[in-house]
């Protein structure tokens, strides 16, 4: 294995080991940080269900087995986003930046997810996955943001070069999942919000945000394996609805997610980095099961995103796109249920 790929491994939390033993039930006592629940001991988060992330042997195993598809060095963007002028009346629109980051404007409010800008998702600048393409939006070409979500810490949702741009520029407050409020104050963004599952917390009058369940994980270091909550969100505003999946895998769940806070317009779903399947079933879906996800959660419609951007696992540069598509017709759904957007590109809604 490179230097450099030890390097970065070690400092994402990578080789970490397996996730530290869970406390039990702790109901505040001890000096709990978090509420004991069905997905946290009062320490440290879990994945109902005993799903776990891989540990070392298993990730050791990855590393010098790979066999990862080809990437190009460099693909052009060639969509031109539709920003200006904002939504009015009804209507309001989502622009796909990259990765996981959308831009969705609503009449009078405008949003960003998991926002990064950065050329690499990496605890340092000169190693780590570097990305293939710019940004869908230059970052001096984005109108005023009134909202950030997080999803989760890992580099690539949790970009503090990107949020400290982001935080100059526009000044916009941060929502997030449950224990990143200290880490982003220490890296003097701000007070952010932060959710467990299920929470909502309401940023102005008529808009409104909930922390959804995920099966993921989380880590920046070596020590904070689980150490914070992953989740995904709904976005309540201008009477539209909105779920952003965040970085998960299929879990019995997502029909639950619908039945609670559905019916919605959109679905922002992922469908890469989920080879190989062995190590990445538990953390991402393959875009067979977001096709199935997109269905369980009964979105109108529904945008694949974490995929082309980020050299992030064994699947090539092609693989996401190609194994969606196929899956996609298999389900007899099209592009008007389930589109694969370019980046830059914007979705004119109503």
């Amino acid at each position: 294995m490179p230097f450099t790929r030890r390097l970065f491994l070690r400092a994402a939390g990578l080789l970490g080991g397996t996730t530290l033993a869970r406390a039990g039930s702790a109901g505040g006592n001890g000096g709990a940080p978090f509420p004991a629940s069905d997905h946290c001991d009062g320490f440290r988060f879990f994945n109902p269900g005993e799903v776990e992330p891989r540990g070392l042997g298993s990730l050791l195993r990855w590393q010098l087995g790979r066999s990862q598809g080809p990437w190009p060095e460099s693909v052009p963007v060639t969509a031109v986003p539709r920003l200006n002028p904002a939504p009015e009346g009804a209507s309001w629109k989502v622009t796909f930046v990259n990765h996981a980051t959308f831009l969705l404007q609503f009449p009078g409010f405008t949003v960003l997810t998991d926002p990064i800008w950065s050329e690499r998702c990496s605890p340092v600048g000169w190693a780590g996955p570097r990305r293939v393409h710019a940004p869908g939006i230059p970052f001096d070409r984005l109108p005023p943001v009134d909202l950030i979500l997080v999803s989760h810490n890992h580099y690539d949702h949790l970009d503090v070069p990107t949020l400290r741009r982001l935080r100059a520029a526009h000044g916009a407050p941060v929502i997030t999942t449950l224990g990143n409020r200290l880490f982003l104050a220490e890296e003097g963004l701000g007070e952010a919000v932060e959710l467990d599952w299920w929470q909502s917390h309401a940023p102005r009058p008529g808009v409104r945000v909930t922390v959804t369940p995920a099966q993921h994980f989380s880590a920046r270091g070596i020590t904070d394996r689980m150490a914070t909550l992953w989740g995904g969100f709904v976005i309540e505003a201008a009477g539209h609805r909105v779920y952003f999946a965040g970085d998960t895998g299929y879990f019995d769940g997502f029909r639950g997610i619908a039945s609670r806070l559905g019916a919605f317009d959109l679905a922002l779903i992922p469908i890469g980095a989920y080879q190989p399947r062995w190590f990445m079933r538990g953390m991402h879906c393959d875009p067979a099961e977001a096709v199935r996800i997109h269905r369980e959660i009964g979105a109108r419609r529904s945008l694949a995103m974490h995929f082309g951007c980020f050299p992030l696992a064994d699947d090539g540069h092609e693989d996401a796109p190609r194994d969606f598509l196929a899956a996609r017709a298999a389900a007899g759904l099209g592009e008007e249920d389930f589109a694969l957007p370019e980046p830059g590109a914007t979705v004119m809604l109503s």
